[in-house]
């Protein structure tokens, strides 16, 4: 397609690319888009019917955004901002420079210029800042009838018009009504008596993924946002959450993998914004495995007694990291998806322990045989290697389980306490037990 798109600019068939390009998704449109040299893009980009092309705006990239803004003049910039969705105008805008951002609300209306700054002043990740203003508001008084011709009237240039919402004169929120219902209903009956008053809702300053969790829990499509006194001033879609979802997972695993979040596209990151973003755990986490080469040289002496030991303290190291990762992730995620919570620690305790004592009697089990009978290692040096691999398992599922949930109670993200992080301090307790226990078995 491609190619096909570039041959007939070159031809200058712009007639001809136009249709191709109407009977295209809007999705597609914007992959294709983004494939094209800068100059070609503006070419396509302007060809675009205006409300086609207000849809495809929004699904391109951020740099594309911005180069498209930059070659605009003000009225092609108004003419995109009439069509777009405010939440979506509010998306593009957070990641633009400031003198992009001057030159859009330049060109916007006053109210819409004021409901902007009002979307950019929400806190980041706050449920206010991914909200769209486009929604149907009905009264309890109207009839069905009246409510369907309400929506038919105003319904045109909102973002959905599945569920209405039913407010009050002050505009504080007091039902909601499926649209299904709605058509369904007589003519006469009065919208009271088939809402649905037990409302799902979010507040502006509430976090997103609390917003995210709900929209899980509850199945929704759409959900409700008020602001402290009650008032209706928006909703979240469920396409905005599918994009927190993203989001969210993006920043968890990358805390996990020990690094600084980012959202940008890992192709169209430099090179050196990639590196300060792994650096400064990668650091920390040097650092602290520091400790491992200072108790292994407090320990020498049993070292240099025994030098067979030396040869299983990778294992040793490796099976407890192993093992607290497996913990620290299936933690990690049910506090993600609402099903672990800051009560249910001991619950965890309990479920890991037991879950750490079959491991551990298995893992050391067959550590023994391969070490005893088939290395034909001294009988008292495998105790000592398989006894502290049964402690270490322990010891590390149990850290797994906890230290995400004790991140959770200081407000810390739990995804900090994943891999790298939770095998630097298991890598120190496996070298502390190791040497204790040769201490004793071995009487070193």
């Amino acid at each position: 397609m491609k190619k096909e798109i570039i041959n007939l600019i070159e031809q200058r068939k712009y007639a001809e690319i136009k249709n191709q390009l109407i009977e295209m998704n809007v999705v597609d449109v914007a992959q294709l888009i983004e494939e094209l040299d800068k100059q070609n893009m503006l070419i396509v980009f302007r060809l675009l019917p205006k409300d086609f092309s207000a849809e495809v705006f929004s699904y391109v990239s951020t740099d594309l955004q911005r180069d498209i803004v930059e070659s605009m003049s003000d009225a092609e910039i108004k003419s995109i901002l009439d069509q777009m969705f405010l939440d979506d105008t509010v998306d593009f805008l957070e990641e633009m420079p400031s003198n992009v951002v001057k030159k859009v609300l330049k060109n916007a209306n006053e109210s819409t210029r004021k409901l902007i700054n009002q979307f950019l002043n929400y806190p980041e990740d706050s449920a206010g800042s991914i909200m769209t203003i486009e929604f149907v508001d009905l009264k309890k008084e109207m009839t069905a009838e009246q409510a369907i011709r309400h929506i038919k009237e105003t319904g045109v240039d909102k973002e959905t018009i599945d569920t209405c919402y039913v407010i009050d004169k002050e505009r504080r929120l007091e039902g909601a009504v499926f649209i299904r219902k709605l058509i369904l209903s007589k003519d006469s009956i009065i919208v009271k008596d088939i809402m649905d008053t037990n409302i799902i809702y979010v507040s502006t300053n509430d976090d997103r993924e609390k917003a995210a969790s709900l929209f899980k829990k509850y199945d929704l499509l759409s959900m409700p946002v008020v602001d402290n006194e009650d008032r209706l001033v928006g909703i979240v879609t469920v396409d905005d959450i599918i994009d927190v979802i993203s989001q969210e997972n993006t920043e968890d695993l990358q805390k996990m993998a020990a690094m600084v979040p980012t959202g940008e596209e890992y192709l169209k990151t430099s090179t050196l914004t990639l590196a300060k973003h792994r650096i400064p755990w990668l650091l920390i986490l040097m650092i602290s495995a520091s400790l491992t080469g200072g108790i292994i040289r407090k320990f020498d002496n049993v070292l240099q007694s025994t030098v067979l030991l030396a040869s299983f303290i990778p294992m040793l190291m490796d099976t407890g990291g192993n093992s607290g990762t497996q913990s620290s992730t299936l933690v990690i995620r049910g506090m993600a998806l609402g099903e672990i919570g800051l009560k249910d620690v001991f619950k965890v305790l309990w479920k890991e322990f037991r879950v750490s004592c079959i491991a551990g009697l298995v893992l050391s089990s067959l550590s023994f045989l391969r070490i005893y009978f088939l290395e034909k290692v001294d009988l008292l040096i495998a105790l000592t290697v398989c006894t502290t691999l049964f402690f270490v398992v322990i010891i590390a599922k149990l850290l797994g389980g906890l230290l995400p949930i004790v991140a959770k109670t200081f407000k810390a993200d739990p995804a900090i306490m994943a891999s790298p992080l939770i095998t630097t301090i298991v890598d120190t307790a496996a070298l502390l037990i190791y040497f204790a226990m040769a201490t004793w078995l071995l009487n070193i």
